[in-house]
């Protein structure tokens, strides 16, 4: 038997709560049965439909039981081409902007609180 290839436009036709498909690891499963039975809520697997799904799967540490029910919702491997270029460099483009946000945003506050320090000292040593 063959094995179906999903292509990223397919996988992003399934994600509502009638017809989910989460792609992990390479391969798209059909995860539409269990949304009610998701244990972390359905808000959490609708969170990543449409894309990528591995580094969040991953990241909550999914037991041995939750692995096993994977291959009963095998739909297929995802498509391995530029599509898959696109959705992986726009995920590590977003990932970067956020993270030069928060760098820059931190560096504005560490700026600050020493020279705040620093005046509060001299003002207090200028008024006693």
């Amino acid at each position: 038997m063959a094995v179906k290839i999903v292509t990223l436009d397919e996988l992003r036709q399934h994600t509502t709560k009638e017809s989910l498909w989460a792609l992990l690891n390479g391969r798209v499963y059909d995860v539409t049965k269990f949304i009610d039975e998701h244990p972390g809520g359905d808000e959490v697997i609708l969170s990543e439909a449409g894309k990528d799904a591995t580094e969040a799967f991953e990241d909550v540490g999914h037991s041995d039981e939750a692995r096993a029910l994977l291959p009963g919702m095998l739909v297929g491997e995802f498509e391995k081409g530029p599509n898959q270029k696109i959705a992986m460099a726009y995920q590590s483009t977003a990932a970067a902007a956020a993270m030069e946000n928060a760098v820059q945003q931190t560096s504005n506050v560490f700026y600050f609180v020493p020279l705040a320090a620093l005046v509060a000292y001299f003002a207090w040593r200028f008024y006693s």
